[in-house]
């Protein structure tokens, strides 16, 4: 889930006004409150929004609130313009009337966008109540925060477990992680009591027995709990609390699938699947010597080392596979200039010697990997740069939000169907207005992951609204293999890995080689609903806070934390003083019981309290 991408400067294409609800909102467009025409500086703060020209910016289709004021910042009339499927969503939760909602939509149509409308209708009937988000990664916080503030819910991503004082009395509520809620549900259990939740992508729930356990102790007493998923999941061993099961199969209250959001066009991107075969050989742990193609029927275990040989950086056929995928990366960026690719490794070592074989492309790859730090930075960073390739293990598998992403590699040997949906997610999201916006996903000629795929083919087939001739996928003989864990391999040796199709000949390995070119065009019908929004509930802290600023409140809290940790900083150089005396002293003389708990002016105060200091010195 993640619609938003990280807010741009003042006066960008991504700028937000004055009041924090210009920040683009993937999925959607500004819809206009009058017949009046948007002039410059309409807010009194910022340019116009250039992305509201064609072709231009980082705006796509969907769903955005626009805000429009008077000259002294008062707020006059809100709506937002949702897509159908939202709209049909958001009438169901309305009449739901039990606390629990489990939404499932294909990645990319707008799960975001869905939940904070909900939430904002929500809040603004019940003013008293706080907003909780749980998203699986440090990441997607983030993007929750930016994505809020647009709507004008202030959420803050920095508040964690040792903040036992409450929420931010500034904030509408905050977002954590499943990690963070699993190390410890009773210190969220009493800001959830009366509030409402949102749990994204509820299948990490389900992750572990203790997960599961501590997300129902934790939100026991929510007032509405509305859970979403890009996939239809099932629960075969943890239960997930809230979710109803028919069997083992989660029951969700509202389906918006693959298939239908290709038929609606200008929702999601038509994906393709190019497969590679080859011939590989390995050493087993047992010191057996093996060989086989991806058409030899396997066990599970032996079948788990033949991808493992295949993706191997030594042998030839991920060499062919990744020189295949960056010809094709060439050829949409020759349309589409930003146009990004994906490659998903198997762990870090992978991830870094496949950044290696892309160099002999001529391209430095970004790399981002669980054990650097500064990898949720890269993503962001890759995200609104053009540059080609970015190279992850798991962080960019769900939910992260890069539209320019047309090309992916599957050199993963995780073969799970959740995941690869998930994976496959990251590539379909439509994006600006280009007619014609294919997306291909390269992947091992693997049984399972070729099953996978076609489920999703077969879906994109049958939704195609406009062909230039007649086609139909050939078919393709599936051997039914059973997935598992991964076997240790520790005594395992990949030996080589060979393709067996001309990897020169890009028609022999691409499955889009029928005639049809899928092609959208907006029509009349196409437009979304739109619907007004209230205004969101006012915070008591911040009540007759009258200051402009330019970036979300979020986004000014983190700049001024790390204005005051600098001040400090400079202070102990300064003083001789250890950071516990220079930061009780600048707590005590700014009123600030906590800098995890410091609202703007908190923050503000004891920035300009830390200034006067040094300037005494």
């Amino acid at each position: 889930s993640g619609d938003v991408p990280p807010g741009a400067v003042p006066g960008s294409a991504g700028a937000r006004c004055a009041t924090g609800f210009a920040a683009p909102v993937p999925g959607g467009i500004i819809a206009p409150a009058s017949a009046e025409p948007r002039t410059a500086g309409g807010c009194g703060t910022c340019t116009p929004l250039r992305a509201c020209a064609p072709g231009r910016g980082r705006r796509t289709r969907g769903s955005r609130p626009e805000d429009r004021r008077d000259p002294k910042g008062a707020a006059l009339r809100r709506s937002l313009r949702l897509r159908r499927w939202q709209k049909d969503a958001l009438d169901r939760l309305e009449r739901h009337g039990r606390r629990d909602f489990l939404a499932v939509a294909t990645p990319g149509a707008g799960k975001t966008t869905f939940a904070l409308t909900a939430a904002l209708q929500d809040l603004a009937r019940h003013p008293h109540r706080r907003l909780l988000v749980v998203a699986p990664t440090q990441h997607l916080k983030h993007q929750w925060a930016e994505a809020g503030s647009a709507f004008g819910l202030h959420l803050e991503p920095e508040w964690s477990g040792r903040d036992a004082g409450g929420l931010p009395v500034d904030m509408h509520g905050v977002v954590v992680t499943y990690q963070q809620v699993a190390s410890d549900p009773g210190v969220l259990r009493r800001p959830a009591d009366d509030a409402f939740v949102v749990l994204d992508e509820v299948h990490h729930a389900g992750t572990e027995r203790a997960w599961g356990d501590a997300i129902a102790h934790a939100f026991e007493l929510a007032a509405r709990r509305l859970m979403l998923s890009g996939t239809p999941f099932r629960s075969d061993q943890n239960p997930i609390p809230f979710v109803e099961y028919d069997w083992d199969e989660a029951v969700a209250h509202y389906v918006y699938g693959y298939g239908e959001a290709l038929e609606d066009g200008g929702v999601v991107r038509p994906i393709f699947f190019p497969r590679l075969g080859g011939h590989m050989e390995w050493t087993a742990p047992d010191g057996s010597l093996n060989n086989a193609t991806f058409d030899d029927h396997l066990d599970r275990t032996a079948a788990s080392q033949r991808l493992r040989t295949a993706l191997s950086p030594d042998g030839e056929w991920l060499p062919a596979v990744l020189a295949q995928a960056h010809d094709r990366l060439a050829e949409i960026r020759e349309q589409q200039p930003d146009a990004g690719g994906l490659v998903i490794a198997m762990d870090v070592d992978h991830a870094k010697a496949i950044a290696r074989l892309l160099r002999r492309h001529g391209v430095e790859a970004v790399v981002a990997t669980s054990d650097d730090p500064l990898a949720s930075e890269r993503i962001t960073e890759f995200a609104e740069s053009d540059e080609p390739w970015i190279v992850a293990v798991r962080m960019v598998s769900e939910g992260v939000d890069i539209p320019r992403l047309r090309v992916g590699v599957y050199a993963t040997n995780t073969v799970t169907e959740l995941f690869f949906r998930q994976a496959v997610g990251r590539l379909v999201r439509w994006h600006g207005r280009l007619r014609r916006q294919k997306a291909f996903f390269f992947i091992p000629d693997d049984v399972r992951l070729r099953t996978f795929a076609t489920q999703l083919a077969e879906q994109r087939t049958h939704s195609l609204k406009r062909r230039e001739t007649d086609g139909e996928q050939p078919p393709v003989e599936l051997d039914q293999v059973e997935v598992g864990e991964e076997d240790q391999l520790s005594l395992f040796q990949a030996i080589s890995a060979t393709p067996m199709e001309d990897a020169a000949d890009p028609e022999s390995i691409f499955d889009d080689a029928h005639p049809e070119d899928l092609i959208h065009e907006p029509r009349a019908e196409d437009l979304e609903l739109e619907i007004e929004l209230a205004p969101p509930p006012p915070l008591a802290a911040v009540g007759g806070d009258t200051t402009t600023i330019t970036v979300s409140r979020t986004q000014r809290k983190r700049e001024l934390r790390q204005a005051n940790a600098d001040r400090v900083q400079m202070l102990v150089h300064l003083t001789g003083l250890d950071h516990k005396v220079v930061n009780a002293r600048l707590n005590e003389e700014a009123g600030v019981g906590r800098i995890a708990d410091a609202t703007v002016s908190d923050l503000e105060r004891r920035l300009a309290r830390a200034d006067r200091w040094i300037d005494r010195i």
